[in-house]
């Protein structure tokens, strides 16, 4: 292990003192930087980061600006410092001042309250992701609810519920990437809907990129923004309209086929129906892929200029597009999950995968399977896994729902473990999170929702500030920021060590980490012991990275570990998706049911799913798309992106980070001059759902007909409701996609007129 800069150091400046302690960044951005906090006398001066000098022949992890202002984000004036129970109304934000006592008791007593009277399914742990780490306030919740008698639980994220489904769909597995060191053997890289240099997406990303294309390799950028990846790699940009990816796609395989481009070996050893002679027994053989691109099903064959008129991309750079990709062999289509975040979400997802098999990009080394593209090297740090004795499941996006109406809720709404849930959700822990309202599609619904106190009944945030979310819940407590205490955090999927958050300085006010408070309840519920093992949290941290060293016994101990703050993985061998499976399918098969890559899928085809999700990858226009009717009220696209100056919704409150990137509506000129917008001036967004107010930014680095606001700008109201915040998701519907369940949240129809026209 080689310490060089992580070493605890300390140095004396002219009058004082200052110790520079390491830890990690551990919010949900896709990154996990190195982090070095110059403390004195209490008080952190300033935040360092990582440097390729320190890295040596690692990849460095350094931090971005956001990463650097962790510290004026979090340590600031506005930090809830107390605990609060609510006074007005459920949303108003009126709260009075309790002890940490009453609120423990509270919340002991409602928890039984709603176990005893509606059940354990009514209790629910909402998404939330303030806190990626190896212990979070949601996880224990759901601990203690699983001693409890258990919860509702979810599956799906509202990052990667379409992609994840997709893909293991196809695949059987999401372990779909290569090891990201290996784009570096590909003849071209396309981006789809990819951006990682705001994203992150980890911290190799990035780097390998700017390497690959330092070495030459093309890269190509599909996004209806040309995004901050594309400009900083130079890189070509192909702009189409939002969800219609799988249009696209289609004509892509299209021009594959009439080329006599495809792999087809590949695709007759290891798919299941592409063409008519590889259909599943018992199926008709014209429902196979290849009869549907070249018309033979519908009478409609995908060309490019069939794809032209939906996605608005040119027909010769579709058919360009198609034979370079074709063509570069090995080349990798990396998909990221902007585009799986819309209506039919599932079907771009698959649609990358097919041009993956067609083009033989699967197994081999510069190749790259497309989909989730996970590549998972070393095993997560993780507490000991207490079983849930409630078995039902919801999909995340799902959960509003189930609050309005979980008892109606079936398997065709994405139930699990069940037919039908039996109640519905009543007690809601949202920790760490601000999913509740500002992250949530169709704010106005979704506040109207949770206003109805017979609905649900008692809802627990425990957070830093006072968030659209924290607003309302009817026990607010006072979190503890990263510099306030111990974790253990790893990357994403791409990156080999393991970081330790060191704590920095002493809890702000009357500021608790949810182990304090949890324990206490359980000790009033009475499983105390039961919930802690009688560990403190510092021993179970240990406790789990004890348990990760026996599994990695390289791993230095300990107090070794903590002291450095990182722990930089040794000779990880170069990984190949599905290298044995392309190489003797026979004895490697694909981890599906048929053993081969499911191009057609039997699993939709011969359940419900099949009357609104086709069996194989194709394009479905979707509400609120470019061919909706709806258009000719509403006849902007409205899609969101991941900014560089906030990860979701931290860092809004931070005044300085507004400067790097002001909450703007991006607008093509065309489309502003024929509404009469002009540049800076405040323009009113609207559709059935709510209205935004924010200034117009003019740029021709976003498509005619498709507008844009980032997402995570915090929702700020005005008495008329109209929000002033820039706020996306008081525009986004509640939709969720047809098979994954999933967020729709970028499919958005809007109108766009100068704020004093209306």
């Amino acid at each position: 292990m080689r310490d060089r800069d992580h070493r605890q150091v300390k140095h004396m400046d002219q009058q004082n003192e200052t110790k520079i302690i390491h830890t990690m960044g551990r919010n949900n951005c896709g990154g996990r930087c190195i982090i070095h906090a110059h403390v004195r006398d209490g008080q952190i001066e300033k935040l360092t980061t990582d440097t390729p000098q320190a890295a040596g022949d690692d990849v460095p992890l350094c931090a971005c600006v956001r990463g650097l202002n962790y510290h004026k984000t979090f340590l600031g004036p506005d930090r809830l410092r107390y605990p609060m129970k609510r006074v007005g109304e459920r949303g108003e934000g009126k709260f009075q001042r309790i002890s940490w006592e009453e609120a423990t008791d509270l919340i002991a007593r409602e928890w039984v309250r709603i176990r005893d009277t509606y059940g354990p399914g009514s209790r629910y742990v909402n998404y939330a992701t303030g806190i990626s780490a190896a212990i979070s306030g949601s996880s224990l919740a759901k601990r203690l609810l699983k001693l409890d008698g258990g919860y509702l639980g979810y599956y799906n994220s509202y990052s990667t519920a379409c992609i994840r489904k997709a893909t293991d769909l196809m695949y059987g597995t999401c372990e779909t990437g290569n090891s990201l060191v290996d784009w570096l053997n590909s003849n071209l890289i396309i981006l789809w809907g990819h951006n990682p240099a705001e994203t992150k997406f980890d911290s190799q990303t990035m780097y390998y990129l700017r390497r690959a294309r330092k070495k030459g390799i093309p890269i190509i950028v599909v996004d209806p923004r040309r995004n901050d990846t594309a400009e900083q790699l130079g890189a070509e940009w192909i702009p189409l309209r939002p969800a219609t990816d799988a249009a696209l796609q289609d004509a892509m395989a299209y021009v594959i086929v009439e080329e006599g481009l495809q792999d087809q070996d590949f695709l007759d050893r290891c798919c299941l129906g592409f063409d008519k002679a590889h259909m599943p027994e018992g199926v008709d053989p014209s429902e196979c892929v290849l009869s549907y691109l070249t018309g033979e099903k519908d009478g409609v064959a995908k060309t490019p200029e069939w794809a032209a008129a939906i996605t608005g991309v040119p027909a010769e750079t579709i058919r360009s597009l198609a034979i370079r990709y074709a063509t570069a062999r090995p080349a990798a289509l990396v998909q990221g999950f902007g585009a799986q975040r819309h209506a039919y979400g599932e079907q771009g997802a698959r649609g990358g995968i097919l041009l993956a098999c067609m083009t033989g990009n699967v197994g081999v080394s510069g190749g790259w399977a497309s989909g989730s593209g996970l590549c998972t090297q070393h095993p997560w740090v993780d507490m000991p896994d207490v079983p849930n004795p409630y078995p039902m499941e919801i999909p995340t996006y799902l959960w509003t729902e189930a609050v309005a109406r979980g008892h109606e809720l079936t398997e065709l709404d994405g139930v699990t473990g069940g037919e039908q849930l039996q109640s519905d959700i009543k007690m809601i822990l949202n920790l760490a999170g601000n999913c509740l309202i500002n992250q949530h599609g169709d704010i106005n619904r979704t506040a109207e929702i949770l206003r109805d106190t017979s609905k649900c009944e008692f809802i627990v945030c425990s957070d830093l500030f006072m968030t659209a979310s924290a607003k309302f819940a009817d026990v607010l407590l006072p979190g503890v920021s990263m510099f306030e205490g111990e974790n253990i955090t790893q990357p994403w999927q791409y990156g080999d060590f393991v970081g330790f958050n060191n704590q920095v300085i002493e809890p702000m006010y009357e500021g608790r980490f949810e182990y304090d408070w949890l324990s206490e309840v359980a000790e009033k519920i009475g499983l105390g012991l039961q919930f802690t093992e009688g560990r403190t949290l510092g021993q179970w941290l240990e406790w789990c990275y004890e348990d990760l060293r026996r599994k990695e016994p390289e791993l230095p101990d300990y107090e070794t570990f903590k002291k450095a703050g990182i722990y930089r993985y040794q000779n990880t061998p170069v990984r190949i998706a599905f290298a044995d499976q392309r190489r003797d399918i026979d004895h490697h098969p694909f981890p599906t049911p048929s053993g081969k890559v499911e191009l057609f899928s039997p699993k939709i085809y011969h359940t419900r799913f099949r009357d609104f999700m086709p069996a194989i990858p194709r394009y479905v226009d979707p509400p609120e798309g470019p061919n909706d009717p709806l258009r000719e009220r509403y006849p902007l696209q409205l899609i969101g992106w991941h900014t560089k100056r906030r990860c979701h919704s931290i860092h809004d409150n931070n005044q300085a980070m507004h400067a790097i990137d002001p909450q703007a509506l991006w607008m093509h000129p065309k489309d502003a001059q024929a509404r009469g917008i002009t540049e800076g001036q405040q323009v009113l967004i609207w559709n059935d759902r709510g209205r935004v107010q924010i200034g117009a930014h003019l740029t021709e680095r976003i498509m005619p007909g498709v507008v844009a606001l980032s997402q995570g700008a915090w929702y700020a109201p005005d008495e008329n409701g109209t929000d002033h915040g820039g706020c996306i998701n008081v525009l986004t519907s509640l939709r969720p996609t047809p098979y994954a369940r999933g967020n729709g949240q970028h499919t958005n129809l809007v109108e766009v007129r100068p704020a004093e026209e209306r």
